[in-house]
C-alpha cells in the first residue's frame, strides 16, 4: 500500500509537532511505502533538517508555509474574473460568520435550519476547489491573494448585508491582516502535488493534523479522488481558539479569522474518510465542529513502553522513590499553572514538614517560556525564603528548579524516578503525554481535570479542580500519608498504560483503518499506453487476485482525448435488399496488459 503522509510543521523534521509518533507509525509498517509531503512553518525548522528516515519512505516533497512566493503568473481578463467569484464566495462564507446552529463554531447552541447550514458548507467548499481549479490551470495563486482586487473583495464582503456585526467593524490595517492570514493558509492550493505522478500516486492520504496540512488531502481527494484520513491528537480549531487569546488583535480579526477556520474544519470533517481523533475529549470537539459521528475512530498516542521499564518494574520503582518527594515534569508554560502548583505546596508542607517539590523542566526556547520560570522561581523564594538560596540545586531545598538532561537528570525516565508522586497542574491540556510517562512509570498521579485526564487516568489516580490550591494540596497529603494506596495506583496506572496507551496498539489500529479505508474506497484508476490512451482490457479479472503481476501504466480517471469536445451521433448505414452482405473483416488483436493486483 502507498499512503501519502500529509505533515505540517513536523516530520520529517527535527523536533516538529507529531514527528515522534510519525515516525513511529512509519517504521512499524514496515510493508507499506510512506511518500511524505510536508509543509515546513520556519526557517529555523528547515535548517535543523530531518530526522533518520527509514527505507520505507519513498520520497519526501517539501514547501514552506512561513515565506510568500511570489510565483509571477499574471492573470488574463477571464481568469482575473473567475477568481474575483471563487474568492468572493470564499470570504462571503466567512464574512457571513456563524449562523445559528452552524457546526463550524463551538458553542453555537442556538439552533437552526440545517439546509442553511449545508448551503453555507457547500458555499465554502466550492470557492475553495474553485481557487484550487484556478491555481492548477493558471500555475499559481500567490500574486491572486495578495492583490488590490482580492482586498477590495473582502472589503466588500465585510459591508455586504448579513455580514457579521463585527466584521463591519473592519478597518484596513484589519482587513490587511485577514487577507495575509488567508493567503497563508491557502498556498498550498498552489503546489505541484495534484498529479498523477505525486499525490495521485497514493492509495490514500493521511493527514497528520488539521488545518493547512489537510489541504492537500481535500485536493488530492476533489482532483484524483484519493481518500482522505484526518488525525488530530490537538484539533486544529481548539488551538487556534486558544492562541487567539493570548493575541491582541481587534474583534473583527478574531471574528473572521475564527469563521474561516470553521469553514475550513467543517469542510475537512467531511471530505475524510475516516477521522481519528486521539481521545475522547478531542473528539467531542471534532463532533461539535460538524464531523459525522460514524466517521469518527478513536486511536490514543502510543508510547515506548520499554524507556520506563526499568524505573516501572526495575530496581528504580516506586518503593525505591523518595517517599516524601512530589515530581513534575513538562513545558514550563503559564497554561501549566505552575503558580497554583507551588501555592498547594505551601500548604503541602505546613502539613508534611519533609516534603519536597522537584519541577523538570525542558530547557525554554522562547523568551515568554524564561520569563515565566524566572517568575516561579521568584514565588517560590518568597514562599519557601529559608530554601532561596541555591534555589537551582536539589540539596534541602524544599523546592527544586531542574532541567532534563542536567546534573542527575539525564532523561525523562530518571525524571520521574525522583518521587513517588507525580503532579500535574495544569489549566489547559489535550493528551496529557507526561501522565501516561508517569502511568508507565508506575508513579501514582495527582492531576486537574482537564482535556482528557479523565480519560487517560481512569481509575488509577488522583484527580482535583484545576486552579484550586486547596484541593491539589489535599490530594497529595492523602497520598503521601498512604504508602500502600500510592503504590496500588502506580501499579494499576502501568497496567493501564501498557494495555492502552503503547506504540504497538496505536500502529496495529492505524494499520485496520488503512485497511478498511482502501477495501471500502480504492482509487479507480485507468490503465493507459505508452502514448497516454486508456488501454481496453487492461485491468484483467487476475488483477483482484492479490500477487504480482506485470507492471502497467496508470493514470487517475479523466476524459481521454478521443472524448473531448461535443458527442457525435453515427449515421447508421441502411443495407439493400439486393446486396450481399460484406464478409467480416479479420478480427485484430486487441494489446492486452495485465497490471498489478489492486
Amino acid at each position: 500500500m502507498r499512503i501519502g503522509l500529509l505533515t505540517e510543521g513536523g516530520y520529517p523534521y527535527v523536533g516538529g509537532d507529531a514527528a515522534l509518533w510519525c515516525d513511529r507509525l512509519v517504521r512499524g509498517l514496515g510493508q507499506h511505502r510512506f511518500d511524505v509531503y510536508a509543509l515546513s512553518r520556519t526557517e529555523r525548522q528547515e535548517d535543523q533538517g530531518w530526522v533518520r528516515l527509514p527505507p520505507q519512505v519513498g520520497r519526501v516533497r517539501t514547501a514552506p508555509l512561513w515565506t510568500a512566493h511570489d510565483d509571477g503568473v499574471v492573470y488574463g481578463r477571464r481568469a482575473r474574473r473567475r477568481f474575483a467569484e471563487a474568492y468572493g464566495e470564499l470570504v462571503a462564507a466567512v464574512c457571513g460568520g456563524p449562523r445559528a446552529g452552524d457546526p463550524g463554531v463551538p458553542g453555537d447552541l442556538t439552533g437552526g435550519p440545517a439546509d442553511s447550514v449545508d448551503a453555507e458548507a457547500d458555499r465554502f467548499a466550492s470557492a475553495l476547489y474553485g481557487l484550487a481549479e484556478l491555481a492548477r490551470d493558471e500555475g499559481g495563486l500567490a500574486r491572486a491573494l495578495c492583490s488590490e482586487s482580492a482586498m477590495s473583495v473582502l472589503e466588500r464582503a465585510c459591508r455586504a448585508p448579513g455580514a457579521l456585526r463585527t466584521a463591519r467593524t473592519a478597518r484596513v490595517p484589519d482587513l490587511l491582516t485577514v487577507a495575509a492570514h488567508v493567503e497563508r493558509a491557502l498556498r498550498p492550493l498552489s503546489l505541484d502535488w495534484y498529479e498523477d505522478d505525486t499525490l495521485g500516486s497514493a492509495d490514500l492520504c493521511h493527514a497528520t493534523a488539521g488545518g493547512a496540512a489537510a489541504l492537500p488531502g481535500l485536493l488530492a481527494r476533489h482532483f484524483l479522488g484519493v481518500p482522505l484520513l484526518v488525525t488530530e491528537y490537538g484539533v486544529h480549531l481548539r488551538a487556534h481558539y486558544l492562541a487567539a487569546t493570548t493575541l491582541e488583535e481587534a474583534p473583527a480579526v478574531r471574528a473572521l479569522l475564527a469563521a474561516f477556520h470553521g469553514r475550513l474544519a467543517t469542510e475537512v470533517y467531511r471530505a475524510a474518510t475516516i477521522v481519528t481523533p486521539g481521545n475522547t475529549h478531542a473528539r467531542r470537539w471534532q463532533e461539535r465542529c460538524g464531523a459525522d459521528r460514524a466517521k469518527l475512530r478513536t486511536v490514543h498516542p502510543g508510547m515506548e513502553a520499554a524507556r520506563f521499564a526499568d524505573v516501572g518494574e526495575g530496581a528504580r520503582g516506586s518503593r525505591c522513590a523518595d517517599p516524601g518527594t512530589l515530581v513534575w515534569v513538562g513545558r514550563v508554560e503559564p497554561a501549566k499553572d505552575l503558580v497554583s502548583l507551588l501555592h498547594a505546596f505551601a500548604q503541602i508542607r505546613g502539613a508534611e514538614p519533609g516534603a519536597r517539590l522537584r519541577i523538570v523542566g525542558a530547557p525554554a526556547e522562547v523568551p515568554e517560556a524564561a520569563a515565566y520560570l524566572a517568575h516561579c522561581k521568584a514565588l517560590a523564594a518568597r514562599l519557601f525564603p529559608d530554601g532561596a538560596e541555591g534555589g537551582h540545586g536539589v540539596g534541602d531545598d524544599p523546592v527544586s528548579f531542574e532541567e532534563i538532561g542536567g546534573p542527575g537528570i539525564p532523561g525523562l525516565a530518571e525524571a520521574y524516578a525522583c518521587g513517588a508522586l507525580v503532579v500535574l497542574s495544569s489549566v489547559v491540556e489535550g493528551f496529557p503525554v507526561g501522565l501516561v510517562e508517569a502511568m508507565l512509570c508506575g508513579r501514582a498521579t495527582v492531576s486537574t481535570d482537564v482535556g482528557a485526564v479523565v480519560e487517560v487516568i481512569g481509575g488509577t489516580g488522583l484527580v482535583v479542580p484545576p486552579r484550586d490550591p486547596r484541593a491539589l494540596a489535599e490530594a497529595c497529603v492523602a497520598l503521601l500519608r498512604d504508602p500502600e494506596r500510592r503504590e496500588r495506583l502506580g501499579a494499576a496506572a502501568r497496567a493501564r498504560a501498557l494495555e492502552l496507551f503503547t506504540v504497538e496498539q496505536n500502529v496495529a489500529a492505524f494499520h485496520g483503518i488503512y485497511l478498511e479505508i482502501v477495501s471500502h474506497s480504492p482509487v479507480r484508476r485507468v490503465p493507459v499506453d505508452d502514448e497516454g490512451e486508456p488501454l481496453p482490457f487492461g485491468v484483467p479479472a487476475e488483477a483482484r487476485v492479490p500477487g504480482r503481476w506485470t507492471r502497467t501504466r496508470f493514470m487517475t480517471e479523466r476524459r481521454p482525448r478521443w472524448a473531448e469536445g461535443a458527442p457525435v451521433r453515427a449515421a447508421v448505414p441502411v443495407p439493400t435488399s439486393t446486396s450481399a452482405p460484406a464478409p467480416a473483416p479479420a478480427p485484430a488483436s486487441v494489446p492486452v496488459s495485465v497490471g498489478e493486483g489492486a
